[in-house]
């Protein structure tokens, strides 16, 4: 029996060994995670994250649900009682991207000693607004600059920092087009 090897905080022998199982049983690999959110007041609102389905159920091995507030900084009209939507879109990003890279930087053999990153993204109000509909109403750009620390060359930290990229689910979503449906609740 093979012992699980740590890497950068990952047991790589389970990732190996979930690989493997969706290599065998690729529905394992169908996820579905979901999210209520309910306003508050003004550009307040509160997202409710808890259970999920996947690997081929549901899965409530979570005790406690994660609440995340979101609103506007005041000079958006908000309270400031959290971060705003397109902020959580950066961390999102920030955390996936961060995630991908480490777990197959790990898979792959390299011992990492620190990853930091900094985001940031031109968002210009004239489309949310609706005054100016030739102005995307998101992200114009985002801007990502990683710093990758450890025994390594320049080129095998362009490799790392590919994987990121490469594997991200976020970024996956952020750079391609995603169908979203809305529905009224009951029609």
């Amino acid at each position: 029996m093979q012992t699980s090897i740590v890497r950068n905080g990952v047991d790589v022998k389970r990732l190996k060994e979930t690989i493997q199982a969706v290599q065998a049983q690729p529905d394992l690999a169908n996820f579905r995670f979901r999210l209520s959110n309910e306003w508050i007041n003004g550009g307040h609102n509160q997202s409710v994250i808890k259970d999920f389905y996947g690997a081929v159920k549901e899965d409530k091995s979570r005790k406690e649900a994660f609440i995340y507030s979101n609103d506007e900084p005041d000079v958006l009209l908000g309270q400031d009682n959290g971060a705003n939507p397109v902020e959580y879109v950066l961390h999102a990003l920030a955390g996936c991207l961060t995630t991908s890279l480490v777990y197959h930087a790990s898979a792959r053999g390299y011992k990492i000693e620190r990853v930091s990153s900094k985001f940031e993204g031109d968002l210009d109000l004239r489309g949310f607004l609706g005054i100016d509909s030739s102005v995307r109403n998101g992200y114009s750009e985002i801007r990502v600059e990683f710093d990758i620390e450890g025994d390594f060359t320049e080129e095998q930290k362009q490799e790392i920092l590919q994987y990121g990229p490469r594997f991200s689910p976020v970024f996956d979503i952020v750079t391609n087009p995603v169908q979203v449906k809305l529905n009224l609740k009951g029609a």
